[in-house]
């Protein structure tokens, strides 16, 4: 048996027991370290190679889809209130880039005519829809027409005319083509038309994103949105034919073949949707509408696929629900 200078037993095993745990230990946190480093190389390559953050992406999107889901299945009424939020954030971050872009456009009118049109739609049908736009656009027209009276902020005819028709704009795109998600929603079972079809549009872009992140070689859009690619494209048309085809057979309970059409119009919408807006930022000369969601940009730049598609999913229950 080892013994120790002091003659006692063990203390040599013990001191080469710690040895072996520190050298463990160190073992430990060299793989830990090298781990770690190994995700954020990924990470970083992922950034660059989709313009986000793909992990807080991912959180940001999971927190705001559980939060759709309650206001949209538990109470009709929580939904308006949700899309209410969405499109004044939407319509205040259009707003405020197209005035970077040197229109004027009154910010609280807008934002206030947009958030009131969810529930006149949601009170009124599509009466109320086309009325509430028409009342918010008239009200954005007059205040920045009593604006152009101050002469501090006057601007002339030429630019005159570009701020109000940019200011319809906004309620058009933004305001008019959210309410057709609540016209959607007060209709009988038509909660779950809304579900399906923003279902398969975020089927349709994680298809898009998995499929160009693993084999895009082939620009789609270059001059409009370069990370666009074919291999993403195709991606996106399996995922949301799949995706339709269930949702038409189990959710909607209609025949499979109703499925594949859902799916097509839905891919078609969110792409025209999402190249849309990339092409008003790359007009405006902005890479996201805000950075207030992180991995995402902004409000307007999640629901770029979804306005479109709700005015489509819309008319399609009109014609077969």
């Amino acid at each position: 048996m080892a013994r120790s200078p002091s003659g006692a037993p063990g203390d040599n095993d013990s001191g080469d027991f710690g040895a072996q745990l520190r050298a463990r230990r160190a073992d430990f946190e060299r793989h830990v370290q090298a781990t770690r480093a190994q995700l954020d190389a990924t990470s970083e390559r992922i950034a660059a190679r989709t313009g986000r953050n793909l992990v807080l992406a991912i959180a940001i999107g999971l927190a705001v889809g559980a939060l759709f889901l309650f206001s949209l299945i538990v109470v009709k009424q929580i939904f308006v209130l949700f899309a209410v939020a969405m499109v004044c954030f939407a319509s205040f971050e259009l707003s405020g880039a197209l005035r970077v872009a040197g229109r004027r456009i009154p910010v609280i009118p807008t934002v206030v005519g947009a958030a009131a049109l969810m529930p006149l739609a949601y009170l009124f049908g599509a009466t109320g829809a086309w009325w509430g736009v028409l009342g918010a656009v008239l009200v954005v027209w007059l205040w920045r027409l009593v604006e152009e009276l101050i002469p501090s902020r006057r601007s002339g005819g030429g630019a005159l005319l570009r701020d109000l028709s940019a200011a319809a704009f906004v309620q058009l795109y933004v305001a008019l083509l959210a309410s057709f998600t609540v016209l959607l929603v007060r209709e009988q079972g038509g909660q779950w038309w809304t579900l399906a079809f923003i279902i398969v549009v975020a089927a349709a872009d994680t298809g898009a994103y998995a499929t160009g992140l693993a084999f895009g070689r082939h620009p789609m859009a270059p001059r409009i949105s370069p990370k666009k690619t074919w291999e993403g494209f195709a991606g996106a048309l399996a995922a949301s034919l799949v995706a339709g085809v269930l949702l038409a057979l189990f959710m909607l309970g209609l025949p499979w073949w109703f499925g594949l059409v859902f799916g097509v119009c839905m891919l078609v919408s969110a792409t025209a949707g999402d190249l849309a807006e990339s092409l008003i930022k790359r007009d405006l000369g902005v890479k996201d509408m805000s950075s207030w969601l992180p991995g995402h940009g902004g409000f307007l730049d999640r629901l770029d696929s979804i306005l479109p598609s709700a005015l489509i999913a819309y008319a399609l229950f009109l014609a077969f629900a």
